[in-house]
């Protein structure tokens, strides 16, 4: 669901997963937040006349998402994983998601929205009085939103996307222990006439209990985003487990590979009813790095 906050068009301060493996209980607040989130997605579907089968696995979903059995499907490749079909008929809404307990939006603490410098492509080095730098494999991020009324045939241009990750080592900027000075891996960009966004960025850690992804949310305006106001959507983006897999194995990432082998697409608490909506298309290569790109129909 859209994140809470003062303004914004959210519902609760229901936020998802702690930051990384280090802080067990922080994981387990922000967990038990999600799951309320994610038993209300089930019922709306369920009134909407959707089957009974995602429900039953919603329900089966055990409280920790550590436990789940290695993906096994093949859910996309470094060239050229599908998001899913955006056009005529098959064009829905991007599905709804919490934005976690690290939104840095104002809704749960600080509020980087409101910063001068918030808005740029380049989101690796933290700005203002802060000057850190996240490192790991290059990804460079494009969005391309657009009007799910027409079908997802017009782009949006003149919203605006807030995207947020973790770092390398699983830690959000504002918010995790040893990196509450710094704002990396946040930015707003302004959609063009082709209703895109692109951040340049790093690969972001796979932590314990959540499959990796990115955060996002779509404002009708710069200036709605920049005031943190009227969010359009809120939603996560996915990435395919062979590409995962590829960097992980890099020099950095060694903490990922244990905790990638205990997670799946499918058992992931946010997306293991469906993400096909979310699941980036990746090219690209470790030495040179990797371009993630993703249909965000609002």
């Amino acid at each position: 669901m859209s994140t809470a906050g003062n303004s914004n068009n959210g519902s609760s301060n229901g936020h998802s997963h702690g930051h990384d493996h280090h802080h067990d209980d922080e994981f387990d607040r922000g967990l038990s937040y999600d799951l309320p989130v994610f038993a209300r997605r089930r019922m709306i579907r369920l009134l909407a006349g959707a089957s009974m089968v995602p429900l039953v696995a919603a329900c089966s979903t055990d409280d920790s998402g550590s436990s789940a059995a290695s993906d096994s499907s093949s859910s996309g490749s470094s060239s050229g994983s599908s998001s899913s079909g955006t056009s005529g008929s098959d064009c829905e809404v991007i599905p709804s998601e919490t934005a976690g307990p690290y939104p840095g939006d104002g809704s749960n603490g600080p509020n980087v929205l409101k910063e001068s410098g918030v808005v740029r492509r380049d989101i690796t080095k933290s700005f203002g009085s802060s000057s850190g730098v996240a490192e790991g494999i290059p990804l460079t991020i494009t969005l391309t939103v657009v009007d799910q009324s027409s079908g997802c045939d017009t782009p949006k241009e003149g919203a605006a996307v807030y995207l947020w990750h973790c770092d390398r080592e699983g830690r959000y900027s504002l918010y995790s222990d040893g990196v509450t000075e710094e704002n990396y891996l946040r930015g707003v960009q302004e959609t063009d006439d082709k209703g895109q966004v692109t951040f340049t960025s790093i690969f972001p850690a796979c932590y314990t209990g959540r499959w990796p992804h990115i955060h996002f949310e779509v404002y009708g305006s710069l200036d709605d985003a920049t005031a943190a106001q009227n969010i359009a959507a809120t939603s996560q983006l996915a990435f395919p487990k062979d590409v995962c897999d590829t960097v992980y194995a890099t020099d950095g990432y060694s903490q990922s590979v244990q905790t990638l082998s205990q997670l799946s697409l499918e058992t992931d608490n946010i997306f293991s009813d469906g993400y096909d909506q979310q699941l980036a298309t990746l090219e690209g290569s470790t030495d040179k790095g990797y371009t993630a790109t993703l249909t965000v129909p609002v």
